[in-house]
């Protein structure tokens, strides 16, 4: 498929976007983004934001799918108004379940409004509190979701016990050292280096972790990564 041109050469673009996925105001509640996000579901999917958003989702999709056999239960943690996995479901006619869950419960409402196929099933919930049993699923993914988890080391913890042994994470986030100027206040704690997102990993007990570019811009492959690992 298909996708955008955020290329500038000034990089204002890029710019924009990483103010409004990354967040200028460091002096903030760790439960704000998810009201932001609420506050954003209905519009989430228009403008440059939403044009950016869905080029790293097909970017993402592209990747997992080509780390192995078609995965049949997939889970997308952080899901938001379901953009990634009304894609898969197109491109993985033979998966059982598509599963989303977020934590903003006007984005599952957004969602859940298309009346997709039964196999999509969306769910208010938190990264760090996972609503399903062990080994449930074969693909973890997540798209410029993980900068905005509550506590991330436990949301990684999540994500591996309910991917069966050998299963995989996809995970597509802002992760460059150009944003170690963010992590002030109360973002001092967020992963957004490879350095402390691999810890993290390794931690939770992935294995096998490697990281992506997604984009052969130098604007864009500095700023969002893609880091894959099995459970």
């Amino acid at each position: 498929m298909a996708t955008g041109d955020f290329t500038h050469p000034n990089g204002v673009a890029i710019r924009v976007v990483i103010a409004a996925i990354a967040g200028k105001d460091h002096d903030v509640s760790r439960y704000r983004d998810v009201q932001a996000f609420a506050d954003r579901a209905l519009g989430y999917q228009d403008g440059l934001l939403g044009r950016m958003h869905r080029d790293i989702v097909v970017r993402t999709i592209d990747l997992a799918l080509s780390l192995g056999p078609p995965p049949r239960r997939v889970l997308d943690v952080g899901c938001g108004t379901g953009e990634l996995l009304r894609e898969l479901s197109t491109r993985l006619p033979e998966a059982r379940e598509l599963t989303g869950v977020d934590a903003a419960a006007a984005m599952i409402e957004a969602a859940s409004a298309g009346g997709e196929a039964e196999r999509l099933r969306y769910l208010h919930g938190r990264a760090e509190r996972l609503p399903f049993d062990n080994a449930s699923f074969d693909l973890v993914i997540s798209t410029t979701s993980f900068d905005h988890w509550a506590d991330q080391g436990a949301g990684l913890v999540e994500c591996r016990r309910v991917l069966v042994p050998g299963g995989r994470l996809v995970l597509t986030d802002l992760f460059s050292l150009a944003l170690l100027p963010t992590l002030i206040g109360a973002r001092s704690d967020r992963a957004r280096t490879q350095l402390r997102a691999t810890k993290l990993l390794a931690a939770a007990g992935f294995r096998s972790v490697v990281w992506h570019r997604l984009y052969a811009d130098v604007w864009l492959s500095g700023i969002f990564r893609a880091v894959t690992a099995s459970a």
